[in-house]
């Protein structure tokens, strides 16, 4: 193979050198801005807490908080009381000498500063109510009331309240390795989550009189310290979400008597709260692997709409090594469940929804519960808890440890859209996704809203893709072509903090799962991705992981360099635009064109035995080039070398190429992404090619390949799958005019 290399090298020699040649010099000096250098600025450096792999390292360390709660749910008044005895864990290295705790309601305490930072002018109208609960009305009295802080003694504790967050200050110093207990008694007034929206709160039913109650970020909870932050302390403003301490939770929670409620954790009396006959479902559902079993129907939750009982029950409830605590309570609940078989462990998947959820929610939430489960403990890890909740909730979508509320309500006659079906499977399957992502594998999501929701958005997709064929999730590259290509004023990197993004979906929950879908299907492929994402859940499973983390063992369980993937999609706005600019037919000839000739001269290059390609659009290019039908004495060099070096099968097999193109291709957009196209030949076969990114290695604006066939070239597209985010198509095809009408009327589908 040594002289066809020899030939092959020297026609890039010569390409390569006229191509120097031509170019200006530039004289001035420059950082590296090589969009393929290294991450080494943008990551913290590796340290004995989290390794240069992306892996915890062996001096990883977490904290612990648990917590033994009583909770009051005075569903007359709309209120919630609760007094809590914190036990905190300092296992890291360092002295504490005050401790801080989360009071996110009080984002809605009417001194909140959440309003205040809201800036812009009137709406375009305002339904009555409304505009006087914005100009007129009495501001919402939420927020935490805390009534006291003290230790196990009963001393009160010195506290301080700087909005969402308190600082308790501890009477001596917490050593590492030791752990300190303390009491807190608050109240506060449950916001009505429809009127106002929040991740929280009841919804009131007029018709009934009911109220429907998703209760979360109820009490004062611990916030996270750790390697990376110290106190991770930032005020809560109602966007980013939560840092929060795994732990144990001993709660009883005390509702009126014909409430029906759930939430993380076991229930310890599941028997004393149900009838005879619902407990006798219950243990039913437990062994159905195939459907769901309604526990409560729904003509013994519209019998217990009517009877707003005046006694209470208490529910016991106890979850292990979680990271919150969240539950839900109305007497309009239908309940129904079913057993999923996650390893050798039995998991239930259950569904809570008032008569308003169905049909649609009895025929779909529970088994989409189901597949969720199924298909994330694939791809990640198994499912660690023993059930997972999905409960109904208007104009709904948050997670917590083992439940979530979701929204998909059909219309007041029970008819839906295929819209709405989707959406409530779509989200359903997200906000139980979420239990992986960040309940388990805990990010930071006060910081990187991305590390839970685009994680998450990915792998919702596999779970989608399993549940329904051809499902329209979100996150497809072809998606998120009109966001990559907008105003750039109004489009921040994904590495940016949460409450500072701008299009939060686009940015926090698409973009991210586009990038990762493109990872998987285009630059690593399943098998690689797989083992990667896969050792990334396991290795932090009730951890606390940072985008490093991330980065470093995808990238390490891989064997891949991807700083250039993170660099363009995680810390740039930049987009992708990449084009066919030119395509060019050569032919062969033993004639030394004048850049050979050129070459050849400066360089003291003997052509004797060369052969050279010519472009047919020049005017060193004539027809007769092509007529040439025996080998020339050089072509016949080439001949009896693959005679003497190749078997008879071997030279069958070997393309005598007759047609050969340059195709050029530009590079508009900022992204550097790899080159895919498609070829279809005069014949009417088709051949894919796909070039690494890091073909723009050494040129970011314009790259050429040469194209050697033995069949002549009919067309050319770029990206052929949609698969790269391109957000331009007219000029990803060659001819032009042959497929720019075609993508012009994908592009107009897409958009409706």
């Amino acid at each position: 193979m040594k002289k066809i290399a020899y030939l092959s090298l020297a026609l890039v020699f010569i390409t390569a050198t006229l191509f120097a040649q031509e170019q200006k010099p530039d004289k001035k000096g420059h950082y590296n801005i090589s969009k393929f250098r290294q991450l080494k600025n943008e990551l913290a450096t590796p340290n004995m807490f989290r390794t240069a792999s992306g892996a915890p390292g062996p001096a990883y360390y977490q904290q612990q908080a648990d917590y033994k709660m009583d909770i009051v749910l005075d569903d007359k008044t709309q209120k919630l009381s609760g007094e809590e005895t914190i036990t905190y864990f300092n296992n890291s290295p360092d002295v504490l000498t005050y401790l801080w705790v989360q009071l996110d309601q009080n984002m809605r305490a009417p001194n909140s500063k959440t309003p205040d930072i809201q800036a812009g002018g009137p709406g375009f109208g305002y339904k009555p109510k409304q505009y006087i609960e914005n100009f007129m009305g009495k501001p919402f009295q939420g927020g935490f009331h805390i009534d006291y802080v003290k230790d196990t003694n009963g001393n009160a504790i010195k506290y301080t309240i700087n909005r969402t967050m308190m600082r308790i200050d501890i009477p001596t110093p917490m050593q590492p390795n030791s752990s300190y207990s303390f009491k807190i008694k608050w109240w506060y007034n449950i916001n009505n989550h429809v009127a106002k929206r929040g991740r929280s709160g009841f919804e009131h039913f007029e018709k009934d009189g009911n109220n429907l109650y998703i209760i979360a970020q109820f009490f004062p909870r611990m916030a996270v310290y750790n390697d990376v932050e110290g106190w991770q302390n930032m005020q809560f403003w109602g966007r980013g979400e939560f840092a929060l301490t795994f732990g144990n939770y001993t709660v009883n929670i005390t509702t009126p008597a014909d409430h029906i409620l759930d939430g993380t954790g076991v229930m310890l009396n599941r028997k004393d709260m149900f009838t005879k006959k619902q407990w006798k479902r219950y243990q039913k559902a437990t062994k159905s692997f195939d459907e769901p079993v309604v526990i409560v129907t729904q003509e013994e939750a519209e019998e217990a709409e009517t009877k707003f009982s005046n006694k209470t029950k208490t529910w016991q409830m106890h979850a292990t090594n979680v990271r919150d605590f969240a539950f839900t309570s109305s007497r309009k609940f239908i309940f129904d469940a079913m057993a999923v078989k996650i390893g050798d462990r039995t998991v239930m998947a259950e569904s809570l929804y008032p008569k308003e959820g169905n049909p649609l929610w009895g025929a779909y939430s529970t088994k989409v519960v189901a597949n969720t489960l199924k298909i994330y403990s694939k791809h990640l890890f198994d499912y660690p808890y023993h059930k997972a909740i999905s409960v109904h909730s208007k104009r709904q979508g948050m997670e917590y440890p083992m439940i979530c509320w979701n929204y998909g309500r059909p219309n007041p006659d029970g008819t839906y859209s295929q819209r709405t079906k989707n959406g409530m499977i779509g989200v359903i399957t997200h906000e139980v996704g979420h239990n992986w992502f960040p309940m388990i594998v805990n990010s930071d999501e006060r910081q990187w809203t991305w590390m839970d929701e685009g994680l998450n958005s990915f792998t919702e997709m596999l779970a989608e893709a399993a549940f329904e064929k051809d499902f329209p999730s979100r996150g497809f590259p072809k998606n998120i072509t009109s966001y990559m290509d907008g105003d750039q004023s109004k489009i921040a990197p994904i590495m940016s903090q949460s409450n500072n993004i701008y299009q939060f979906g686009s940015n926090a929950y698409a973009k991210p799962a586009a990038s990762l879908y493109i990872l998987r299907e285009l630059i690593l492929g399943h098998d690689l991705f797989d083992k990667a994402f896969k050792t990334y859940a396991q290795r932090w499973k009730f951890k606390h992981p940072s985008p490093a983390d991330f980065f470093r063992t995808m990238e390490d369980a891989s064997a891949t360099d991807l700083d250039w993937f993170w660099r363009g999609w995680y810390y740039t706005t930049d987009y992708n635009d990449i084009g066919i600019k030119n395509v060019s037919k050569y032919v062969v000839s033993t004639t030394p064109n004048k850049r050979a000739k050129f070459i050849a001269k400066r360089y003291g290059i003997d052509l004797k035995n060369y052969v050279f390609l010519v472009d047919t659009e020049s005017d060193e290019y004539s027809p007769e080039m092509e007529k040439i039908k025996q080998p020339t004495k050089e072509l016949k060099i080439l001949d009896d070398y693959l005679t003497k070096n190749f078997t008879t099968a071997e030279r069958k097999a070997l393309k005598n190429s007759k047609y050969f193109y340059k195709v050029t291709f530009d590079k508009p957009g900022g992204l550097v992404m790899p080159i895919v196209i498609r070829i279809t030949y005069d014949d009417g076969s088709i051949e894919n090619k796909y070039y690494p990114a890091q073909i723009w290695r050494f040129n970011d604006k314009e790259v050429t390949k040469m194209l050697a066939s033995d069949k002549a070239i009919k067309s050319i597209v770029l990206d052929p799958d949609l698969l790269t985010a391109d957000v331009n198509l007219k000029n990803n095809s060659w001819p032009k005019k042959v497929e720019e009408s075609k993508f012009d009327k994908f592009k107009k589908k897409i958009k409706e």
